[in-house]
């Protein structure tokens, strides 16, 4: 095999991304048309995958901030009301606590970021009122730095495998 001259190389890399740029583009034009002509809770069909709209109100997400050491406590506080499924992340941010310093080997060093966990859960409209006690409960010591639940509602929930989707696929 013949190696092609730099150029031409050079020149076939170049035409590779203008077509990969020309593809960005026409699904963010798609994008932005959509929520120009679109209407409030629909959702459209886009290239890299569609969703159908589900009405308002159907599902909530549940996003807790805590210690981590409060999060075996959280779980099962959530388990034993029948929520079977969650996402933890670690997570490091302050709040009112703004952080602490230490001494290591004669140095005194601020910590402005602390460990904390993140959870996910989705769940129904009947039970979001019991998650949230649930998750105040198991996650309360009463100091400063104990956490927050932010609640959103969901418009669509699909689950992968089987192609359920709304309440369904929780």
């Amino acid at each position: 095999m013949v190696p092609r001259p730099a150029q031409a190389r050079f020149y076939s890399r170049l035409s590779g991304f203008r077509w990969r740029l020309e593809q960005l583009r026409e699904r963010i034009e798609l994008f932005f048309r959509h929520v120009r002509d679109g209407a409030e809770g629909k959702i459209a069909a886009v290239p890299t995958g569609g969703a159908i709209a589900v009405p308002h109100g159907l599902t909530r997400q549940r996003r807790t901030v805590i210690r981590p050491h409060k999060l075996g406590d959280v779980k099962d506080a959530l388990h034993h009301i029948g929520i079977q499924g969650l996402t933890v992340y670690e997570v490091k941010g302050f709040g009112r606590q703004k952080g602490h310093t230490e001494l290591y080997r004669g140095a005194e060093y601020t910590i402005d970021f602390l460990p904390k966990v993140k959870i996910e859960v989705v769940v129904d409209d009947p039970s979001a009122d019991a998650a949230v006690e649930a998750i105040c409960k198991a996650a309360q010591s009463g100091k400063v730095g104990d956490g927050k639940v932010f609640v959103s509602p969901i418009d669509n929930v699909v689950r992968i495998r089987t192609g359920e989707r709304g309440s369904a696929a929780i």
